[in-house]
């Protein structure tokens, strides 16, 4: 019983963490890590302690990949748009970096490899629409998530 309420505590943790993220980085185009770092130890407490949504091994191989592979394309990204224009804004912010290592930590491999391909999708589709250069990554990288963790608790 008292799991079960800790359980749903963390849960809604995550959540007002998640919205808290999203309306950051809608507004200001920043991640803040006040928010980043309570969802990544509520998601590596549930990943311990309950083993959801993934397994540590899993939990850990994501959050590797997640952060790894975000980083090296930010920074080639960032070093190759440099190279062309030094005044450039980098395409690629450390906050969005670290909250697809945290969707790793969240999702394992499988659910962040399906999370991105939402969040690339949904975001190009509203900078077409709005016709925007810039747009915030982690609305749509958190609604790819939420529909990762859903899809995959479905199929289990």
């Amino acid at each position: 019983m008292i799991f079960n309420i800790f359980f749903i505590l963390l849960l809604i943790g995550a959540i007002a963490c998640a919205l808290l993220i999203s309306v950051a980085d809608f507004r200001r185009r920043i991640i803040p890590d006040a928010y980043l770092f309570p969802l990544m130890l509520i998601g590596l407490i549930l990943i311990v302690f309950f083993g959801f949504p993934v397994g540590i091994r899993d939990a850990v191989i994501g959050a590797t990949f997640g952060y790894t592979m975000s980083a090296i394309i930010g920074f080639a990204f960032d070093y190759f748009i440099r190279r062309r224009t030094p005044d450039a804004i980098p395409p690629i912010g450390m906050g969005d970096i670290k909250l697809i290592g945290v969707g790793g930590l969240w999702l394992g491999t499988s659910g962040l490899s399906m999370a991105l391909i939402v969040a690339c999708i949904t975001g190009a589709m509203w900078a077409r629409t709005k016709k925007q250069k810039f747009i915030p990554f982690a609305p749509f990288f958190l609604l790819g998530g939420i529909l990762s963790l859903i899809s995959t608790a479905i199929l289990l």
